[in-house]
């Protein structure tokens, strides 16, 4: 009977070492926020967390939307709108839309410039 639970004990071990070497690194922390100023006057913040996903707070509200093919720029989806940004940095231009049923863009909510 020690044979076996020492048989047992060492497999244990083994499936603790191979579930530790198995597991995913941390999460990288959020990506930094950035501000985006529009034409309304309304301020978006806008991240990143993964390359996937985009996660916008506009209006006291937080939407994460996900990725989506577009011509050109980056395209993200959810919630019943799109965050649809071309350029990288300080000046670059991002435009808040509706995002209809069909999974085409709707009308422009608002357009932004990055600060």
């Amino acid at each position: 009977m020690r044979l076996g639970l020492s048989a047992l004990a060492l497999a244990l071990a083994g499936i603790i070492v191979l579930a530790a070497c198995a597991s995913t690194p941390d999460a990288p922390p959020p990506a930094a926020a950035t501000a985006y100023g529009c034409q309304s006057g309304a301020l978006i913040q806008a991240s990143y967390p993964d390359t996937d996903h985009a996660r916008i707070q506009y209006k006291g509200q937080t939407h994460t939307l996900t990725i989506a093919v577009s011509a050109s720029g980056a395209r993200y989806v959810g919630d019943g709108i799109e965050w649809w940004t071309k350029g990288s940095g300080p000046g670059s231009t991002a435009s808040l839309l509706a995002h209809l049923d069909d999974g085409t863009s709707g009308e422009v909510i608002e357009t932004c410039t990055a600060r």
